[in-house]
């Protein structure tokens, strides 16, 4: 029995903003993940299944790597066709925002969805959403956006507009936001969860190696070079640190989503507890890190970085050269050792 956990008031709500919306915009963050554009297809097609006018409008490019997702063809794409998402913003009158907290996490897309006069929803799972939102359905004790989605679908007595295709989309996003179910999955109602999606007839197994286990050979090369070659190792402070510059990445023909599960391989090994990814983009450094146990990279990511997001998953951004972000991350470790956190991770690893 999946308990029902979104106040009923706010159910009422959106109910009523969802019976008189014809037009609708969806969209996700930057730099869209599986649990982004899961939730965002997922819910288009339901909305269409249930005759509404219904489009997903992303920010930026959808990474190759994702391209396997159903109905991915027919998401719009804001740097590539700015005056069709402009349009489809402008028109709409409803507007749901999915697997962000703040308008900033859309890039210039924030701008003009701020100028809409439509309802905005928030269904999300991170901590802290702005207050620029209608209605608010944010829960960041679950595994991912597309549990959140599924569970409203069920509390509004929508499940009879699920098929095939919205299952897959569910299913990928609470797929590879939990590494395939391994962590932020331990609410058995999950798996309740699981098991209706896939009595669709989901392929899970060709859904999985899509997702989770197919890369370009640029992609393998590229990974292998920042572990063999970049990767450092700080066992003292349960630490690693993997660094890619601009140079780097275009050395091995990088696209977006290439360097897409690298900043969790350095967690196989038994000493490194905590993991930093700095990866150089166009303007700045792209910060990402994972970790075990009870160390909270969200607070390293949102006190050192303008980041946040998951205990054991978060990220940010730092302005700056690479040099500088590196020198960030000594700090990090500096401050770590002065608070005894890292001879705690020490301590807990070797209990």
């Amino acid at each position: 029995m999946i308990e029902p956990i979104i106040d009923s008031r706010v159910i009422e709500q959106l109910s009523k903003l969802l019976k008189s919306a014809r037009h609708i915009v969806i969209t996700c963050h930057l730099s869209p993940d599986g649990d982004a554009l899961g939730s965002t297809l997922g819910l288009c097609r339901v909305l269409r299944n249930m005759g509404k006018d219904a489009y997903v409008v992303v920010p930026d490019q959808v990474p190759r790597a994702l391209q396997f997702i159903p109905a991915v063809r027919d998401v719009v794409v804001y740097t590539m066709a700015q005056l069709r998402g402009r349009f489809l913003v402008r028109n709409a009158d409803l507007i749901f925002c999915l697997d962000f907290n703040t308008l900033r996490r859309i890039d210039k897309l924030g701008e003009v969805i701020e100028m809409s006069n439509a309802p905005r929803v928030l269904i999300d799972h991170h901590l802290d959403p702005d207050d620029v939102f209608d209605v608010k359905i944010s829960f960041p004790r679950l595994s991912s956006t597309c549990e959140v989605v599924y569970r409203t679908l069920q509390q509004m007595a929508l499940l009879r507009y699920v098929d095939t295709e919205v299952a897959q989309c569910l299913f990928v996003g609470m797929m590879t936001d939990t590494g395939n179910f391994t962590y932020s999955s331990d609410y058995p109602e999950i798996y309740e969860i699981v098991a209706h999606l896939v009595s669709y007839n989901i392929n899970k197994q060709w859904l999985y190696r899509m997702a989770m286990n197919t890369f370009s050979t640029d992609s393998l090369r590229l990974q292998g070079y920042a572990l063999s070659e970049k990767m450092q190792v700080f066992p003292e402070d349960g630490a690693a640190l993997i660094t890619l510059t601009k140079e780097e990445l275009e050395r091995f023909n990088y696209r977006k989503g290439d360097t897409e599960g690298l900043v969790n391989k350095p967690l196989c090994a038994p000493e490194v507890r905590w993991v930093m990814f700095l990866r150089e983009d166009a303007d700045q450094i792209k910060v990402s890190c994972r970790s075990e146990g009870d160390f909270s990279v969200s607070d390293i990511c949102a006190r050192y970085f303008g980041g946040g997001g998951h205990k054991n998953a978060a990220g940010g951004d730092f302005h700056g050269t690479m040099d500088e972000a590196v020198e960030a991350f000594h700090k990090v470790l500096d401050d770590c050792r002065q608070q005894n956190i890292c001879q705690n991770i020490f301590y807990k690893r070797n209990k």
